[in-house]
């Protein structure tokens, strides 16, 4: 009888992590269908970069993105967006436009 509630607790110790459902909407189009980023696979469908890890480091996941896909609009975790100013600091990670684009838009 003892045996049963020492099975289950192994048995949900046991059990894998499930994946987070990352996803950040570029505010420009994206230009790549799909990469590797840190721990992530991103591929692009209907606008936004999508991709699921095991690793829970959001901040870390959108400035990986934002380098590669350039300024993010939005960045969500399981559904949820990422606060303002992590958002912020997500996109400090993105290049800067270059110069030429900069000064046509003058």
């Amino acid at each position: 009888m003892r045996r049963l509630p020492i099975f289950l607790a192994a048995l949900a110790l046991a059990a894998p992590a499930s994946a987070a459902s990352y996803a950040g909407r570029p505010a420009a189009a994206g230009s790549e269908a799909k990469f590797v980023a840190r721990d992530i696979i991103w591929s692009l469908s209907g606008g936004s970069y999508r991709g699921q890890t095991e690793v829970s480091r959001p901040l870390v996941l959108c400035q990986s993105l934002a380098k590669r896909a350039g300024r993010l609009e939005s960045f969500t975790v399981n559904g949820k967006a990422l606060a303002e100013a992590d958002l912020a600091k997500c996109n400090a990670a993105a290049p800067a436009a270059p110069q030429a684009a900069l000064a046509e838009a003058k």
